[in-house]
């Protein structure tokens, strides 16, 4: 059923737009993503998918209430993994008082099990901030360039971490979005990125800093 607008599923948003499922109109999120400058694209028939984004991101939301709910988000999880979407995938979760305990399984389900990219976010807040960061990404203007949080998307720093096998533009955010500075990202150990990136993505993660690091 979450396929019946294929099209849809891979349209890419002009920069500085992003294609928003309808069910977000009269949120607090789509208010903050407007307060950073970002042009909505309402859009009724992106199946599992909440948002869609100009670097070809596509973005899956779980919520606080999805996760204390019990096991029925990981339907919408798998479901948003077999869209069939050429977009790079990635999962925002509610870290919140409420939902910290159930948190790790989350994680071991979206990152482990599935393969999929995840960032923890405190609230739609929060999310809005980071979506409307990635939305201005490559732009001259980006309104939290003051911010230290800024350093993310640096882009000679995206541009490093993205030579890593296998990381792309979508995990490297995730990645400093864990570890604030490439310093931190390089003396990660395999057991802190595992989390993160998974098992074989720590591994090539923290050979190739390794071997970076040796040779300079």
């Amino acid at each position: 059923m979450e396929n019946k607008a294929p099209e849809l599923l891979n349209a890419v948003p002009p920069y500085g737009h992003m294609i928003c499922s309808d069910k977000w109109r009269n949120s607090s999120f789509i208010q903050g993503l407007k307060g950073g400058g970002v042009k909505i694209i309402f859009e009724t028939e992106l199946g599992v998918a909440d948002f869609l984004l100009p670097n070809k991101s596509s973005v899956l939301y779980v919520s606080e209430c999805d996760i204390i709910a019990g096991s029925s988000y990981k339907r919408k999880v798998v479901r948003y993994r077999n869209a069939g979407s050429s977009f790079q995938e990635l999962v925002l979760v509610e870290k919140t008082r409420l939902s910290e305990q159930y948190f790790p399984a989350v994680q071991k389900f979206v990152v482990f099990d599935l393969g999929l990219s995840l960032l923890p976010i405190s609230g739609q807040a929060d999310a809005s901030q980071l979506i409307a960061q990635m939305v201005h990404g490559e732009g001259r203007e980006n309104p939290f360039r003051r911010k230290s949080s800024s350093r993310l998307l640096d882009p000679l720093v995206l541009a490093l971490v993205q030579q890593i096998p296998g990381v792309g533009k979508v995990k490297a955010l995730v990645l400093l979005r864990h570890f604030s500075s490439i310093q931190q990202l390089c003396n990660a150990s395999p057991g802190e990125l595992e989390p993160i990136v998974g098992q074989a993505g720590a591994q090539q993660i923290h050979s190739f800093f390794h071997k970076h690091t040796a040779g300079t």
